[in-house]
């Protein structure tokens, strides 16, 4: 598991030390990620992760953005297969799914962090090989595509719905 290289530049060289050791021989969190994903049913899944997913992206679905993805299936999965979420886009929404899909985009959690906050240009996760698509790449490319040239970010604020 690593530690962000922050965290390891704003200590003393002993706490450094003792930091970078702990990252080298701690375990990674995915089978714990993966237990706690296995045990929550898909319907909490998806009242907990739908409403921030379509609030996020709303301003691109009104726009019609997502219109190709239409009845279209995309797994994000983080590297040895759990955890991970399929997502479908039906009725002019997100959609958490159970199931196979079409396409996998795999990665590490960091990988998908950097994604997320967007600190790095997808392609270079791609080409470095941080992120890899399987299945229907055409489809995999095209959401890759789509979330670059959108303005979108992700945050809290945006994951917790407003107050009325």
């Amino acid at each position: 598991m690593a530690l962000p290289a922050a965290l390891l530049q704003h200590t003393t060289p002993l706490a450094s030390d003792f930091l970078a050791l702990l990252s080298e021989y701690l375990p990674s969190p995915s089978p714990l990620l993966s237990l706690i994903d296995r045990s929550i049913p898909v319907p909490v899944k998806q009242l907990i992760a739908e409403e921030p997913l379509n609030r996020i992206f709303a301003p691109a679905i009104a726009d019609g953005e997502f219109d190709e993805f239409e009845g279209r299936r995309i797994r994000l999965e983080v590297n040895g297969g759990q955890p991970g979420i399929t997502l479908g886009f039906w009725a002019n929404r997100l959609r958490l799914l159970d199931g196979e899909a079409e396409a996998t985009i795999r990665g590490s959690l960091a990988a998908f962090k950097t994604l997320a906050e967007r600190k790095q240009d997808p392609d270079q996760l791609f080409f470095q090989r941080k992120l890899v698509i399987e299945g229907d790449t055409e489809l995999g490319l095209a959401l890759k595509n789509l979330l670059d040239s959108l303005e979108w970010s992700i945050s809290l604020r945006g994951l917790i719905p407003p107050k009325k």
